[in-house]
């Protein structure tokens, strides 16, 4: 089997290029709903799971929490180191163990989640998330709407970003929903796929459920709007950690 997706696609610059509409200010928006929503006070150790570049690290440290993140690409590990100085930033596989309830909160977020084709892989990610946070801690999921996603899926859109187009071809394959990423820049050409399983929200309350989770809210978006099945662009969902 070759490298996973993830480790080949995420490290490249044409993954900042074609998601360079998320910028700092969205990450800012959305940190101070995750906060708002979770209850979660200045001085809170935070754990960002899939951290990616680090954008929502920075955000973290700039409303008083104490943040951890880690990601299975070095790449985005060593921009990270420098968004966010003051962070701690490991290269770290999210289906490994991390941590032992040493975290008030632990975010997944911009869909990092249902990346597996197995099942119990992402019942580890949320084993790691559960052992990582302190009794009674908080996990925060963001997730597409998967119903939605589904309902209007668009199979193909081109888009051009300075110099380099993007050919973007979706379909839902095996229970993922796959995305095939065609690059052109000058003469060379690039292939990238994206695999995210097409999780239904109920699934993924009952894997948090069977991982020692109880559910405390389920939203549409960060700002805590309630979660609609058609009209709703993200899945939220909010639980904590059980004391035990």
């Amino acid at each position: 089997m070759g490298k996973a997706w993830y480790k080949d696609w995420f490290g490249t610059p044409y993954y900042a290029m074609l998601y360079g509409n998320r910028d700092d200010a969205e990450a800012q928006e959305q940190v101070e709903g995750i906060i708002a929503l979770t209850g979660s006070p200045s001085g809170s150790r935070v754990l960002d799971m899939a951290c990616g570049r680090g954008r929502h690290a920075r955000c973290f440290l700039s409303n008083g929490m104490e943040v951890t993140g880690f990601d299975v690409n070095p790449t985005a590990i060593e921009v990270a180191r420098t968004v966010a100085p003051n962070a701690d930033f490991r290269i770290h596989d999210m289906r490994e163990h991390f941590a032992d309830a040493r975290f008030d909160l632990v975010v997944n977020l911009f869909t990092s989640f249902g990346y597996f084709e197995q099942r119990d892989d992402d019942l580890k990610v949320l084993r790691v998330a559960h052992a990582a946070l302190k009794p009674g801690g908080s996990l925060l999921i963001d997730f597409m709407n998967t119903p939605k996603v589904l309902a209007g899926l668009v199979e193909q859109e081109e888009r051009t970003v300075g110099e380099v187009r993007f050919t973007v071809t979706r379909r839902l394959n095996g229970g993922m929903v796959e995305k095939s990423i065609q690059v052109r820049d000058g003469a060379r050409d690039h292939r990238f796929t994206e695999r995210v399983m097409a999780l239904m929200p109920h699934e993924i309350v009952s894997m948090a459920a069977e991982c020692g989770f109880a559910v405390h809210g389920q939203f549409g978006g960060f700002d805590g709007s309630p979660y609609d099945v058609d009209q709703s662009d993200r899945y939220v969902l909010w639980a904590k950690r059980v004391n035990g």
